[in-house]
């Protein structure tokens, strides 16, 4: 599948909801990117400074969920100050899959700030024709 333009409509559908959700008030939203290969569908997000441990992702009924929190203290002693600086929030994403995948088999990695989501596509069923009986014509 391509990419669709359905995605940025979705989020913008979605932007009036989120408020509700307390993560995303104060939350960072990540961007994504959606590809599949012969045998996945993959989703790729930056998540710079947020710890593993601390990432939740899930999948269900067609929906991928990636939440997360992220703490930063960093403390500089200089000549005649001293500063404290302290950066706190959450990360927050929704997004509707495309095709059908095996939730139970995802996969998820962090490498170098950068979460990489794999989930195996679904076999597709064999599509099935249905012959329509037609009762009595008037």
């Amino acid at each position: 599948m391509k990419y669709s333009p359905l995605f940025e409509e979705f989020d913008v559908f979605m932007q009036p909801y989120r408020s509700l959700l307390p993560a995303v008030q104060s939350g960072i939203v990540p961007p994504v990117d959606m590809y599949q290969t012969q045998t996945s569908l993959v989703i790729e997000t930056p998540l710079a400074g947020v710890d593993p441990e601390r990432v939740e992702v899930s999948v269900d009924r067609g929906v991928l969920t990636i939440k997360g929190s992220m703490e930063r203290k960093t403390e500089v002693d200089e000549k005649n100050y001293y500063r404290k600086e302290v950066r706190s929030g959450s990360v927050f994403r929704q997004i509707p899959l495309p095709i059908d995948v095996q939730e139970g088999k995802a996969k998820a990695g962090l490498d170098n700030g950068m979460l990489k989501i794999e989930l195996p596509k679904r076999a597709s069923e064999e599509k099935q024709t249905i012959k329509i009986q037609v009762k009595n014509k008037k």
